[in-house]
């Protein structure tokens, strides 16, 4: 098993800690804040996770998960990420982050931001399309018949080969959408953004109640993927 490192420990960076935990991976997180902020979390999630800086989590990480607002991936350290595996959970909101126009044309992505901010590791775009509490559930062993798979995107094959057999511990398959200027594709407001997990006859009253998830197929997460429009 391996290290897992988080910069972020929001909805779904806690999330995806939980299930790093219970394959067996080691987990280090950090937030903005002082790491005494996570000791709750650390403590809930058990002997394997701990608590650091974003520079002790990016220098421990054998894949490190960036899970911050957009705004935020200035404060991203640079030097640690060097060589590192850095998955991209960023989404564009721009009644949050306000108007960027290379977003509004979709002519750049949120991971493609980051990836110019540390250039020197290999960003892998996921976890984005999938609402944490479907993240949460919908985990299921390789072979199980109700085993889903996430969407990612990266400019390396081999950073996308170690997320993919990552993500196969957590219990998820992975369905590649190309490199990351594909990324758009999943991104808020596009089919494959979280409707694939979304049960037909759930009626979502917010973030923290979207119903039931469901298991979305390889077929329809690139059925998704495939009527994305730039004018969205």
């Amino acid at each position: 098993m391996s290290t897992v490192g988080f910069i972020g420990a929001g909805l779904i960076g806690a999330t995806v800690a939980r299930l790093a935990v219970q394959a067996g991976h080691d987990v280090v997180l950090s937030n903005s804040r002082d790491p005494k902020t996570l000791l709750p979390l650390a403590a809930a999630l058990g002997p394997r996770a701990r608590v650091d800086t974003p520079d002790g989590a990016a220098s421990a990480g054998d894949t490190v998960v960036v899970t911050v607002p957009l705004g935020a991936l200035n404060d991203i350290p640079v030097a640690p990420l060097a060589g590192k595996t850095v998955i991209d959970t960023s989404n564009y909101y721009w009644q949050r982050d306000g108007h960027i126009d290379a977003l509004d044309d979709r002519s750049i992505t949120t991971s493609q931001i980051l990836q110019d901010r540390i250039p020197d590791a290999r960003v892998v775009k996921a976890f984005n399309n999938i609402n944490f509490a479907h993240l949460g559930e919908l985990a299921r062993p390789e072979g199980d018949p109700q085993r889903t798979s996430l969407l990612v995107a990266g400019d390396s094959a081999d950073a996308k080969q170690q997320v993919a057999s990552l993500l196969s511990s957590l219990g998820y398959g992975t369905v590649d959408a190309g490199d990351l200027a594909e990324g758009w594709r999943f991104d808020n407001g596009q089919p494959a953004y979280g409707r694939p997990y979304i049960s037909p006859d759930a009626s979502p009253t917010s973030l923290y109640d979207m119903g039931p998830g469901r298991p979305a197929s390889d077929s329809e997460l690139r059925d998704a993927l495939a009527s994305a429009s730039r004018s969205v």
